[in-house]
């Protein structure tokens, strides 16, 4: 997630930058599924599962702000 976003801040062009936090969403649903793998395959205890998740469920409000953001600020 970190890495779209971040290159999302490198791009000049308004679209270019909302595609790349749009990504960041992907990245979002791939880091709960291998958090899924690892607590299933008991690479990570329960506890530490529900805080990661937890943080992960946050993730969705603050890329769509960050997009909104983008949008409303930048001209093009």
């Amino acid at each position: 997630m970190s890495a779209n976003i971040a290159e999302g801040f490198g791009r000049y062009g308004k679209r270019d930058k909302i595609n790349f936090y749009r990504y960041s969403f992907g990245s979002l649903k791939e880091s709960q599924d291998w958090t899924q793998k690892a607590k299933i395959r008991s690479l990570i205890a329960e506890e530490e599962y529900n805080h990661i998740m937890s943080e992960l469920e946050k993730m969705p409000k603050e890329i769509n702000y960050l997009i909104k953001f983008t949008n409303e600020k930048l001209k093009k």
